[in-house]
């Protein structure tokens, strides 16, 4: 309180002595003066202040200022939104500020807003990966992509991202993390994710590329369920060299973008095929001269054709690798087309339960024997 008093009698003494308008100044007066002499010498260039005017107009100019506030923040792009360092902007490369970013007050989210509903012929790709290649490998219809608002967006990951995405045209937006996290049903998004339209299994059925020295190697899947191991699988695959991967239609996991996320992005590279009748194509190869070899686990005595330990096994011609789906394993059918079959040896006695690996583990291995064996005999 004894500083508003004290700089109300300041205010008073430039009053008397500069001017002489208001000699005799008290109470509410004395804090209307106040507040105009400040308002003078704080900012003389402004040719609109009025020191004789009512305090509604200075409310009115104070509104008129916050509202031009507030659109020139809303303007401000990603880099450089209020509250962040001016070395972090200057550190940010020209070529990025030109990311074209919609953040005009009609297209930034809003609390409360309706929603619409998703149209059912896009989907929504989530982490910084699969984002990132499915932007550069052209394989899906495109329109959005979301960027978590805040320091997430100035990731040098994110902004790799986001430089595709205005290099092929498409919007970018920003939005808040909880609205990425409805858009990827509370999974790990890594603050991007990408409205685009869904990957189908491929139904071309040709053969490998021609003219290559080795041996090729298929590897053909029967009733994958579960999206994680779908993922891992292709992750693999496609970091060790399969030639092609090929899964049942039937009773196997769509190619969802939770696939795309377990594989890192591999499933947007990585072109799998889908069969109605596995067994058909499997004959097919048969015919052509392939060798067919399948996989068991703790019922190798059970099965009548002969079992190897994987690293024993050598590859020398086109073989396909067939792996059945979790628990079940190979149909009767399929391991009916099975020349050999594959086994993967423990390296301790194991307790009941835990005496078998998981599916993409499993694949993972068998897929590295089966390729170095290749390479060996090339």
């Amino acid at each position: 309180m004894w500083v508003f008093t004290s700089a109300a009698r300041q205010h008073r003494l430039l009053l008397v002595r500069g001017r002489g308008l208001y000699k005799s100044v008290s109470g509410v007066d004395s804090q209307v003066a106040s507040h105009h002499v400040t308002a003078s010498l704080l900012h003389p260039e402004d040719s609109s202040f009025n020191p004789g005017g009512k305090r509604r107009h200075r409310h009115n100019e104070t509104r008129e200022r916050s509202v031009q506030s507030k659109e020139w923040r809303d303007e401000i792009p990603v880099m450089q939104r209020t509250g962040q360092r001016k070395e972090d902007a200057h550190r940010v490369s020209s070529e990025l500020r030109k990311l074209c970013l919609e953040d005009s007050p009609t297209e930034r989210e809003r609390p409360g807003t309706q929603r619409s509903t998703p149209d059912s012929k896009v989907e929504i790709v989530f982490g910084v990966s699969p984002c990132l290649l499915a932007l550069t490998q052209g394989r899906r219809k495109v329109s959005k992509l979301f960027v978590k608002d805040g320091e997430a967006s100035h990731r040098a990951s994110v902004l790799k991202v986001c430089e595709e995405a205005c290099r092929r045209g498409v919007r970018v937006q920003r939005v808040s993390k909880k609205e990425l996290d409805r858009m990827s049903s509370e999974r790990v998004h890594q603050g991007v994710c990408l409205q685009a339209s869904p990957l189908s299994y491929l139904t071309e059925h040709s053969d490998s590329a021609p003219g290559r020295k080795d041996p090729p190697l298929w590897l053909v899947l029967e009733g994958i369920q579960d999206p994680m191991n779908l993922g891992a699988i292709l992750r693999s695959a496609y970091f060790l060299g399969v030639d092609r991967v090929a899964s049942s239609l039937h009773n196997s996991c769509p190619l969802s973008p939770v696939v795309s996320k377990a594989s890192a992005g591999a499933m947007e590279v990585l072109g799998v095929y889908g069969y109605k009748n596995l067994e058909d194509m499997v004959k097919l190869k048969v015919a052509q001269g392939w060798q067919v070899v399948g996989t068991v686990g703790a019922e190798a005595d059970e099965s009548q054709l002969p079992v190897t330990q994987c690293s024993d096994f050598q590859m020398t011609g086109p073989t396909v690798l067939l792996i059945g789906g979790e628990g079940g394993g190979l149909s009767r059918g399929m391991l009916s087309l099975c020349q050999t079959l594959l086994t993967i040896p423990a390296g301790r006695d194991l307790f009941p339960g835990v005496e078998s690996l998981n599916v993409s583990v499993a694949t993972g291995i068998l897929l590295h024997t089966l390729l170095f064996s290749r390479k060996s005999t090339t």
